[in-house]
């Protein structure tokens, strides 16, 4: 019977070799395309499989980084199965090959079923494997007490280790190196520093001074690009040349468009203000910023196309297979959809869907807001469905009238007197006409709004509470043209959180 220390030996020769595998396949992937990396593939099918509740899980409780999570989690799980296949491989050989090539066709399947596969999509996770195996199989060969081992086993021992340490530093390296190279060879950060933005045919109206209620604590009106929330699909973020960029514009239609760059930049460019948001942004949540943006008009686009009269919503798609399900007339009927290509006066961050994304107010992102954007089928919802509606989120969302208290935070002591309350507040696309502060459950009180920058935009407000020493909890609402957002307590799946944010503080 195997010991507790052949056990860990056998583990860490599988542990060696999955590392041999990762490396090799990161190394083959160089040639083959980032998207088939074994690790990118696997990852990313998980994500195409993640029902409606797990990925509300991950975006309230991991926001941005809940990509470095799924990448931990991945690699953990991946490890402990090759430390799996090492004692299995220990005990009899053919169970522990078994469970590779097992763990090696799902990698490749998972890289080919990618929309941009290629023909090799699939070499990666195949060559990386077979190097695995013969890894494995020379690691167990040379485990203490094998069979043909007449060396004392201290010896045996060392040499096992020596050679454990030496495959699993091989790995290591060529897992490095795979992402370090393939991360410098991608060309879309050299294309877009080349990139010069025209001016707009169409500029946006002058911010007031007044948009930012100055109150310490409360996030500036303009969001940071480089502060800007990042919730999407895409493990690898997608490198499009601008050059070769083009969008088709096509089904139910009267006339197919195919739009460039070059025809892109040469058209009338308008400048808008708008507030983009998730739609797992919980009830005071910070998945949401607001950003000036410059594109083109969609509805211009359409209008060449000629969207056919029983036409209700336009399929968009990214280069990497991401869909989005938009209401045609959320496209045509005014407001500033655009095919944006700058944002703060500068081309799109990469991650953020350089060269080409679209923005559309007063609709959440996972049905409007698609990146890296090529495609524009123009369908009917009762005959399409989009990447999260068939995931169980709403085919339509429209962004629901939504306030939070940044001032003062969660949990926090405050000294008696004059104590300011301030946040934000969105409705994008109808406006913000007020905000309300209460008190545990006393009455509403009129906070005061800073101005407003745009109807597409969001809005800062404050409050002065004349404060005694105690245990409070605050809460807000904020009201639209339609009256104040609703108090009923509803989480983000299917169609965007609602609720007052509140926050308990000791006066003191």
């Amino acid at each position: 019977m195997a010991t507790r220390r052949d056990t860990g030996l056998a583990a860490l020769a599988g542990l060696a070799a999955g590392v041999v595998t990762l490396g090799v396949g990161s190394l083959v992937a160089l040639i083959t395309g980032p998207s088939t990396d074994p690790l990118v593939a696997v990852g990313s099918a998980f994500v195409d499989a993640t029902p409606a509740w797990l990925k509300d899980f991950a975006a309230s409780t991991f926001g941005t980084a809940d990509k470095v999570v799924l990448g931990i989690g991945e690699v953990l799980v991946i490890l402990a199965l090759a430390a799996l296949a090492g004692v299995l491989a220990a005990r009899r050989w053919a169970w522990g090959a078994t469970l590779v090539v097992v763990l090696g066709a799902v990698a490749a399947l998972a890289a080919m079923g990618r929309p941009d596969a290629g023909t090799l999509a699939g070499a990666p996770a195949v060559v990386g494997a077979i190097a695995g195996l013969l890894t494995l199989r020379e690691l167990v060969r040379r485990l203490p007490g094998a069979p043909g081992r007449p060396r004392p086993e201290g010896v045996q021992r060392r040499a096992f280790l020596q050679a454990t340490a030496a495959a699993g530093a091989l790995g290591v390296v060529g897992v490095v190196l795979g992402r370090a190279i393939g991360a410098g060879a991608r060309g879309a950060q050299s294309a877009r520093a080349a990139v010069r933005i025209p001016s707009p045919t169409t500029t946006a109206a002058p911010v007031p001074a007044g948009v930012d209620v100055g109150v310490d604590g409360v996030g500036p009106w303009q969001t940071p690009p480089d502060e800007f929330y990042r919730i999407d699909t895409a493990l690898v973020v997608p490198q499009v040349d601008p050059s070769t960029w083009s969008l088709r514009v096509h089904g139910m239609v009267e006339e197919e468009v195919t739009l460039t760059w070059d025809e892109l930049l040469e058209g009338d460019l308008v400048e808008a203000w708008v507030t983009l948001a998730c739609v797992s942004n919980p009830v005071g949540g910070d998945l949401i910023g607001n950003q000036k943006w410059l594109g083109m008009p969609i509805a211009d686009l359409l209008a060449r196309a000629r969207p056919t009269g029983d036409a209700d919503m336009v399929l968009s798609r990214s280069v990497d297979g991401f869909t989005a399900s938009t209401p045609l007339a959320a496209l045509t009927d005014g407001r500033d959809a655009l095919l944006a290509i700058a944002m703060d006066g500068e081309p799109l961050p990469v991650e953020h869907g350089f060269p080409v994304r679209m923005v559309v107010p007063g609709l959440y992102g996972y049905v409007s807001a698609t990146k890296w954007v090529t495609e524009l089928r123009v369908t009917r919802f009762a005959d399409d469905t989009a990447y999260w509606t068939e995931r169980g989120w709403s085919a339509e969302g429209p962004i629901k009238t939504q306030s939070r208290i940044e001032v003062p935070r969660p949990g926090t002591s405050v000294p008696a007197g004059s104590v300011v309350v301030a946040g934000t507040a969105w409705a994008q696309h109808r406006g913000i006409t007020g905000v309300q502060v209460r008190v545990d459950q006393g009455s509403w009180n009129d906070a005061t709004l800073a101005d407003d920058g745009s109807i597409d935009s969001w809005r800062q407000w404050s409050w002065t509470w004349d404060a005694e020493p105690g245990e409070y909890q605050l809460f807000v609402r904020a009201s639209d043209p339609q009256g104040p957002q609703t108090g009923a307590v509803a989480g983000v799946i299917p169609d965007g959180a609602t609720g007052y944010d509140t926050v308990r503080v000791t006066v003191t």
